[in-house]
This record gives C-alpha cells, sequence and structure tokens, in this order.
C-alpha cells in the first residue's frame, strides 16, 4: 500500500493506493506544516486518525507533499516522525507543495507557472520538465501575499485602525472574537498561528461583493502576481498560470481580472490538487 498526501497549514488530504493502483480508503488530519508545527504535534495529528493508524504497518510507500517543506530542515524533522509511524515503508517521498500543485494542473512538454493561493501563498515555474524555485518562501511572517492567512491580517488591521465600513466592522466583531487578548493568544502562544489568520478570510469571501472587500483582494491579488509571477518570470505573459487552492478558487473572479490588468493568461484554479496528484502516482504504477 502506497499513500499520497497532500498537505496545507490548515487541512492534510490521505489517499491509500493498492500497489496496482486501486483505490484503498482516503481520509483527512489537520495541517502538517513542519515550520510552525512541533515533532510532538505533528505525530499526535497522524496517530490519532484511525485509518492511518490502523494501517500504519501496510504502508510500503509514502509521497508528502505539504507547506512548510520547502527547505532542508523542516523536511527532516516531518521525516523524523514519519520514520517513526511508518517503520515498514521502504520508500518516503517529502517535497514541497508546490510539487503537488504542478503535478495536478501542468502539462508534461508544455511552460507554465504555477501557484498556490490557500492558507499559504507561493509560487514555482515548470519549464516543460522541472520545477524551478524563484523564491523560497520565508513563510506567514514576510511573505503569503494574497493567501489567506495575509487576507485575516489585513481585516484585523483594518478593523483594529478603524479603516473598515462601520457596517462591516460591525458585523466582523459578531462573527469573531476580536478581542486584543484572544487574538493575542492565537498570534503568540498557540500552534498554528497562520492558519488561525486564514479563518478570517471566510468573512472576506463571504462578502466579496462590498467596494471594500473588493479593494482588499484586489491589493492582496496585485502584490501576489506582482512578486511571485511578474518579477520572476520574465515569458510569464507568454504561458499560462495555473491556480490551486481554495483562495484562488473561491476568489477566482477577481483573480482573472487582476491577470488581465498584468498581461497574463489564466490557466487551470483548482480548489485542492489532491484528485490530480492521485492520478499523476496512479500513471507511474501503471508504468512501473
Amino acid at each position: 500500500m502506497i499513500l499520497v498526501v497532500d498537505s496545507g497549514s490548515t487541512k492534510t488530504d490521505w489517499i491509500a493506493l493498492s500497489d496496482d493502483g486501486k483505490h484503498l480508503f482516503q481520509t483527512q488530519t489537520l495541517g502538517l506544516n513542519p515550520q510552525v508545527l512541533s515533532q510532538e504535534i505533528l505525530r499526535e495529528r497522524i496517530v490519532n486518525n484511525f485509518e492511518l493508524y490502523k494501517d500504519r504497518k501496510k504502508v510500503k510507500g509514502l509521497y508528502f507533499y505539504g507547506a512548510g517543506c520547502g527547505t532542508t530542515k523542516p523536511r527532516e524533522l516531518i521525516r523524523e516522525v514519519f520514520d517513526e509511524i511508518f517503520k515498514e515503508a521502504d520508500e518516503i517521498v517529502i517535497k514541497e507543495d508546490t510539487y503537488a500543485a504542478l503535478y495536478a494542473t501542468a502539462t508534461e512538454g508544455e511552460k507554465s507557472v504555477v501557484c498556490i493561493l490557500g492558507t499559504g501563498s507561493n509560487c514555482s515555474y515548470f519549464d516543460g520538465n522541472d520545477i524551478i524555485q524563484k523564491v523560497v518562501s520565508l513563510g506567514y511572517v514576510l511573505m503569503d501575499d494574497a493567501s489567506g492567512n495575509y487576507y485575516g491580517a489585513e481585516l484585523i488591521r483594518d478593523y483594529k485602525f478603524g479603516k473598515m465600513p462601520k457596517y462591516l466592522s460591525e458585523k466582523f466583531e459578531t462573527e469573531y472574537d476580536l478581542t486584543s487578548e484572544n487574538i493575542k493568544n492565537h498570534l503568540y502562544k498557540n500552534p498554528n498561528p497562520n492558519t488561525y489568520l486564514a479563518t478570517f478570510a471566510r468573512f472576506l469571501i463571504e462578502n466579496k461583493d462590498e467596494d471594500y472587500c473588493q479593494g482588499v483582494i484586489k491589493r492582496g491579488l496585485s502584490l501576489f502576481i506582482e512578486h511571485q509571477v511578474v518579477l520572476q518570470f520574465p515569458n510569464a505573459k507568454d504561458i499560462p498560470i495555473h491556480f490551486v487552492g481554495s483562495i484562488g478558487f473561491y476568489l477566482q473572479a477577481e483573480l482573472k481580472e487582476v491577470l488581465k490588468g498584468f498581461g497574463l493568461t489564466p490557466g487551470k484554479i483548482l480548489k485542492r490538487p489532491i484528485d490530480g496528484l492521485v492520478a499523476h502516482h496512479k500513471q507511474h504504477i501503471l508504468e512501473a
């Protein structure tokens, strides 16, 4: 049995395949971002899942694509967790989540830019054969433009500074606990501060037709497109720009408008990459 895993900071999709590519089961855990979680929490989130723990000794291959796995130390940290739990696995492959987005959207031999807009954000270039990462993400504090956590931070700041329209501000405070103590506890004491910030993006999506929300949305998208696409890839206007993630999916009308403003062509816009990722691995099983 092999496990194909797509992990963001908020949630993780697991699909088990037999040795001949048949679907065995699908399950979900909380996000497994090794940049913001300890080994103890990572391990707990996996072993508390009934299907995964029950079948842990049957796993011969694990293919994990995750947020926070772009550098060596986080990959090593989560590998130690996998080694401890899935002791019978002959092969454990850990790659950044941009590879999952790539396998779900890009066509072999065709150049494209592949972006992630979910809890966090990221972008890579596919030259038709290999993936090229121009900018290594520094996480939600310094990067992640147009992500769920970016928009959450923008909403909280505008609310606290009085920049949000009064009628929206009143609606905002009825839906969330916006006391300073609660916000600071989530940001500086509790795990997953990026995921906490991303919970506020729902408000932006649900009220996206409001002029204020349109302004916030398009500012964030413009920053992302400028920083991650236009400034990095001189040929961006000549190739499709693919997107994976809930923010890109639910805000795709605004996303297409911003792309048009930069003279860029939208490609596929998917909510999640797991189906394309599984198809990729099934193909490799059949070819083996």
